[in-house]
């Protein structure tokens, strides 16, 4: 089966083509960032406004590079939740549209999902069951899976999204969005140990997670620091290197109690905070000490992108699921709702 992937839920536009027998043909991406950072975050009307711009061209270009042609697709996988409704109408009207005009199948894809299997595009992919990370701007979720469909939440942030902190203190420090490889880049000048951040809700029981006051805290050391609205060079890198440190081990913490919880020896991180370098050095260092293995997507499939869109949808529409002819979007939608395969 051959299937059209489109992602459109917030401010990147992502286009594949997967089929089932010889993996991914060809995928492109569009990112709306630098747009979006004249404002310090997505603004949603122009998110929408620009896929609609982008996602034919893009198409075009996927079919080309894969080429293929409207008769060799198979069915569509578009994601329809949860993300920003207009960007996901964008989606889902589209995808509806050509599967309609084409006479093939579609269905929409939970995004959160298209994360949770985007390293099974991977070589070598990770083998059920395992625990996921899912991080990213909009989502900090730890996940029990045991299959496609058979997901337990474990633990999630109760309040901001860990790539959301990254980016609300960057904000702070004067960084562009989005903030997390600002900081990053920024934290490897930093002074070791020179400032102290707290690991939030690590020092009692359970998987849930907030960022919320370590946020807080970061926007008081920078306020301590800043003489006259200037901060130096040297203490914005201490900031930056603490602040990175406090949110990775807090992850690190809260993995190695699910792996604990749940007996399991392997960990998938995605989202785009999984690209973090040393969020991933800190993943190695946990699992070989557990005798168990991290698996990842690739850089470019961290971030919001088509091909993962793809996959997941393949393996649905394989299995024989599609929508009827309603186009319906979930800007929230549970992950443990999903029907399994």
């Amino acid at each position: 089966m051959r299937v059209l992937g489109i992602e459109s839920s917030c401010d990147e536009t992502g286009v594949a083509v997967y089929d089932t027998d010889r993996g991914l043909l060809a995928d492109a991406l569009y990112s709306q960032v630098e747009m979006h950072a004249n404002y310090g975050g997505v603004v949603p009307e122009l998110a929408s406004r620009d896929h609609i711009r982008k996602a034919i061209p893009l198409i075009k270009e996927v079919l080309a590079e894969a080429q293929c042609t409207a008769k060799d697709i198979d069915a569509i996988a578009y994601t329809s939740g949860p993300g920003l409704a207009g960007a996901l109408l964008v989606g889902a009207c589209l995808g509806r549209s050509l599967a309609w005009t084409w006479g093939i199948p579609a269905l929409g894809v939970h995004h959160m999902e298209g994360h949770l299997l985007a390293p099974l595009l991977e070589e070598p992919a990770p083998e059920f069951p395992f625990v996921a990370l899912l991080v990213s701007g909009g989502h900090t979720q730890l996940v029990d899976v045991q299959g496609i469909g058979q997901y337990e939440v474990l633990g999630e942030s109760i309040d901001d999204a860990a790539g959301e902190a990254f980016d609300k203190t960057a904000k702070m420090m004067g960084l562009p969005y989005p903030g997390g490889p600002h900081i990053a880049k920024l934290a490897t000048q930093g002074t070791q140990g020179r400032f102290k951040f707290p690991r939030p809700m690590t020092d009692r029981p359970g998987l849930d997670m907030s960022f919320s006051g370590l946020k807080t805290f970061a926007r008081n050391t920078i306020a301590d620091h800043t003489k006259d609205d200037v901060i130096a060079d040297q203490d914005m890198a201490d900031i930056a290197l603490a602040f990175e440190q406090a949110v990775v081990d807090t992850l690190v913490i809260k993995c190695r109690r699910a792996l604990e919880q749940t007996g399991r020896k392997r960990l998938v991180i995605a989202g785009g905070v999984s690209a973090n370098t040393y969020l991933r050095e800190k993943l190695h260092e946990l699992m070989k000490k557990k005798g168990g293995d991290v698996y990842y997507p690739r850089p470019k499939f961290c971030t919001d992108n088509g091909a993962m869109i793809a996959y997941a949808g393949a393996q649905r529409l394989n299995a024989g699921q599609k929508d009827g002819e309603e186009i319906r979007v979930y800007p929230r939608w549970p992950m443990d709702t999903l029907s399994s395969v």
